[in-house]
């Protein structure tokens, strides 16, 4: 069970989205795993960096410093604040876009108390001086902090006590090489699958103290898009639905009947994404169709479309990005009960609609 935070540009929250918004991140403290044997998924990961952490201990320094990739909701902040739990040492959380300056880089730099865990989240979002000023602090441990200005300034050398940076990166390819080479441990979270999921909301549902059967948790995590912080999101949205409308008991039809109200369909759809999909097929023929077209179809701003819903649906092989467009693949077709125009019988017209396939959400 394991979960991150990084914004997106939604016109509107989203239930399956993977940003912690508001009560997100309170319920998210409770639920986090407090050390490596509790965290769920990510073997390899896990394993690498139980080595990394155990061998520090042994020597009596410091850990490596590590650097997490990943989508938002993977586990990157929780796997940060379990190194601090197996290191027992402290931790202090910032972000990227909070050190606009190597002044403020210096002040947190300067106040770390030895064999403490800095944790640097959007990591590749950090003002360039800021950056270059980093090589230094993780290499050597000190900075140069520049008194005055113009032909006067002086540059004052500061010693820095040991410290391990744990930077997390939605978009790794955004660090520059200087950046990437000083960490000693790299890591890349991969998405869940279904069985990592299941045992995520079975933790999660003992921790809110709710009774669910194995069917149930199935059909959470069949929609929870490979990602532990949606899981947890929708297991407490189908508990409310089981607890207003059922007996509290958390069942494969309460979970499919609560997700319907939601409005998240069995492959993890919600209303953004098929709107996306219904414009492709039904509008554009299943395309190809631009991009800023697409957006003005669906009522949304072309970044939303092409960082909120695509990745999603690309990655669900639903849709293409193609030199010429956005183009619908047969399994996009085939999801929303949709013939495809070369799959109209001789001499009629293919009838949107009009297959017998099962509904949009499943049962």
């Amino acid at each position: 069970m394991n979960w991150d935070d990084e914004t997106a540009p939604a016109a509107e929250e989203r239930i399956v989205g993977a940003a912690a918004e508001g009560d997100d991140q309170a319920v998210e403290a409770a639920l986090r795993p407090k050390d490596l044997a509790e965290f769920v998924g990510q073997e390899k990961v896990r394993q690498q960096l139980d080595l990394v952490l155990k061998a520090a201990r042994q020597r009596g320094a410091t850990a490596d410093h590590v650097l997490l990739s990943g989508a938002p909701g993977l586990g990157k902040t929780t796997l940060s604040m379990i190194i601090a739990a197996e290191m027992n040492a402290p931790i202090r959380i910032t972000s990227g876009p909070a050190i606009q300056h190597a002044g403020d880089l210096a002040a947190i730099l300067s106040s770390l108390q030895e064999g403490e865990i800095l944790f640097l989240d959007e990591i590749h979002r950090m003002s360039r001086p800021a950056e270059e000023m980093l090589y230094m602090a993780m290499e050597d441990f000190r900075v140069d902090v520049i008194v005055g200005k113009g032909p006067g300034a002086t540059a004052i050398p500061l010693e820095l006590p040991p410290f391990t940076l744990v930077g997390a990166t939605t978009r790794a390819g955004l660090l520059p090489p200087p950046l990437r080479d000083r960490f000693g441990f790299t890591a890349h979270m991969e998405f869940y699958d279904p069985a990592e999921l299941q045992r995520v909301i079975h933790r999660s549902a003992g921790l809110l103290d709710v009774e669910i059967d194995p069917d149930g948790a199935a059909e959470i995590a069949g929609r929870s898009r490979g990602t532990p912080r949606i899981a947890n999101r929708l297991l407490r949205r189908v508990r409310d639905y089981a607890q207003v409308r059922a007996d509290g008991r958390i069942t494969r039809e309460i979970a499919a009947a609560a997700l319907r109200v939601y409005e998240v369909d069995s492959r993890g759809l919600d209303r953004l994404d098929r709107a996306v999909l219904e414009a492709l097929l039904k509008l554009f023929g299943g395309g190809p169709v631009g991009l800023s077209t697409l957006a003005v179809a669906v009522g949304e701003e072309r970044e939303t479309v092409e960082e909120v819903a695509e990745p999603f649906l690309v990655r669900e092989g639903l849709l293409a990005r193609t030199p010429r467009g956005r183009v619908a693949t047969p399994a996009a077709w085939a999801h929303l009960g949709l013939v495809p125009p070369q799959a109209a019988p001789p001499g009629g017209a293919a009838r949107p609609g009009a297959t017998g396939q099962q509904g949009l959400f499943g049962t």
